[in-house]
């Protein structure tokens, strides 16, 4: 195991990535998503983007295992068949577009992605519902996974446009936790064996990611705990904030990289 990228890193920049991924496991414990997001966008202010891409690999990983497996195997296999084409786009569209990653500038598709989320969810905050009809969630799946996929593999995020899709199609709160679970949980194995195999997670960035499981872990349980106490309207609407949050991120990244 190579420790040489924590000494070069410091002391300093080792807790700040710790503090970070608490927060971000935390929010996602709350919402069920976003812990990519606040990872990418905390890690790349301290670290080389790329590292910061390595380091949130097994905290995605762990994470999203916690959530999918929370109520049992069984509800997560059957939530899995019910979004079957969702799960199927997203995760080969990772694994391609993840091997673009170092090819491909990422900011014009944070700035393509943070405008419509922004736009989406204040309109929804403001109490307009969007609804996708029941007839046409199956090309909807399609269209927003790959959506989603390519922006996971080429920016480690496919949380935002997943999220808006489950609101749209109005998934209770208990539930929309276990399908975003195993959405998130089968797509970060692509996008672990994807890097894996680009490259990103190598010798250096291992030992960083393995550190921030603890904090990322410790974080899921707060949040955990806070979204129990959350009913329906309120788990949507601190949902919504969160998502404007990202977008706003999102569009930060896209104009100033």
């Amino acid at each position: 195991m190579d420790l040489s990228l924590l000494a070069e890193l410091g002391t300093t920049v080792v807790l700040l990535s710790a503090l970070i991924a608490f927060l971000a496991g935390t929010i996602k414990g709350a919402v069920g998503f976003a812990l990519p997001l606040i990872m990418i966008s905390g890690l790349s202010s301290i670290m080389a983007p790329p590292l910061a891409l390595g380091a949130m690999l097994l905290p995605v990983l762990m994470t999203n295992a916690l959530q999918t497996f929370r109520t049992g195997i069984g509800p997560a296999i059957r939530e899995a068949r019910a979004v079957w084409r969702y799960i199927l786009i997203v995760c080969l569209a990772i694994v391609i577009a993840a091997q673009f990653v170092t090819a491909i500038p990422t900011q014009t598709f944070y700035f393509i992605l943070g405008v419509p989320v922004v736009i989406l969810s204040l309109v929804q905050l403001f109490g307009v519902k969007v609804v996708v009809p029941e007839a046409r969630r199956g090309a909807a799946e399609w269209g927003v996974g790959l959506i989603s996929g390519i922006l996971g593999g080429l920016a480690g995020t496919w949380g935002p446009t997943t999220v808006l899709y489950l609101i749209a199609i109005e998934t209770p709160k208990a539930r929309q936790m276990i399908v975003q679970g195993v959405i998130y949980g089968t797509g970060s194995v692509a996008l672990f064996l994807a890097h894996l195999q680009s490259g990103v997670l190598n010798g250096q960035t291992a030992p960083l990611s393995a550190l921030l499981l603890i904090p990322a872990g410790l974080g899921m349980g707060l949040g955990f705990w806070l979204q129990d106490r959350m009913d329906q309207d309120r788990f949507k609407q601190v949902t919504l904030i969160v998502l404007v949050v990202a977008g706003l991120n999102l569009i930060r990244k896209g104009l100033l990289g």
